[in-house]
């Protein structure tokens, strides 16, 4: 089974979120964009999920609950979950490794928890856009050990990525598959980095606001129509692009 995916969404609630990424839109804006596999990944949260997954399902698309997680290193690491409740605890855990600074709306915007019914039910005091206390080495094992798969995000932009913050990737760290962004030519890159050689690359949108969601391009082979086998299609890491 195809399906078109983009795995790499951000809602309000990210402090960079625009305020028009409400759940509801952003669901609505994908399916408009022919998408069939979403997920939403806002900064090292996952308070928005529910609303999110609950939108897609009246859709008829699917979602998997996420998060962009940021390390100790300051890198940034897509994280997929299986369940609603494994995101919960996942978020909980990450949330207790942030540190307590508090998100100064005036700079950063409101950090904004929704409803399914696109309705403000609270808002984020703590700022999102810190880095946890988690490093990158353990990263991959502990997602896994929620049931999840973790994936280093954008691994071509010259910010918050793996290579331009520690220059290299190591297989020690026990990732299967990496993320290229959209506009990117993921052969040309795994070529000038060869230890990305073998790898699965996902390419997403990393949308902050409704423009930024892409028309679907990239499709996902997948044994069935569920969050369990994205994320075991994530995990084989087969080589190349996922197309």
């Amino acid at each position: 089974m195809r399906l078109f995916y983009d795995l790499h969404l951000h809602s309000c609630l990210s402090p960079c979120g625009d305020a028009d990424m409400t759940p509801g839109n952003i669901v609505g804006m994908a399916a408009l964009c022919g998408l069939q596999l979403i997920a939403l990944s806002d900064h090292n949260t996952c308070r928005n999920t529910p609303a999110f997954v609950a939108c897609a399902e009246r859709a008829g698309l699917l979602a998997l609950p996420a998060m962009e997680m940021t390390t100790r290193e300051e890198i940034h690491i897509l994280c997929l979950l299986p369940t609603l409740p494994a995101a919960a605890a996942f978020s909980d855990y990450v949330y207790r490794r942030l540190p307590d600074i508090r998100n100064d709306e005036a700079i950063f915007g409101a950090q904004l928890i929704m409803d399914a019914e696109d309705t403000v039910i609270g808002r984020e005091p703590r700022l999102l856009a810190s880095a946890a206390d988690i490093g990158v080495y353990d990263v991959a094992a502990l997602v896994t050990s929620y049931g999840g798969v973790a994936l280093p995000a954008h691994v071509d932009r010259p910010s918050f990525s793996l290579f331009a913050n520690l220059g290299f990737f190591d297989p020690a760290m026990g990732f299967t598959a990496v993320e290229i962004s959209s506009y990117a030519e993921p052969e040309a890159f795994c070529r000038v980095h060869p230890g990305l050689e073998g790898l699965m690359t996902v390419q997403n949108s990393d949308a902050h606001d409704l423009g930024c969601i892409r028309d679907a391009a990239h499709v996902l082979e997948v044994p069935a129509r569920t969050p369990q086998a994205v994320i075991e299609a994530l995990r084989r890491g087969a080589p190349g692009d996922a197309g």
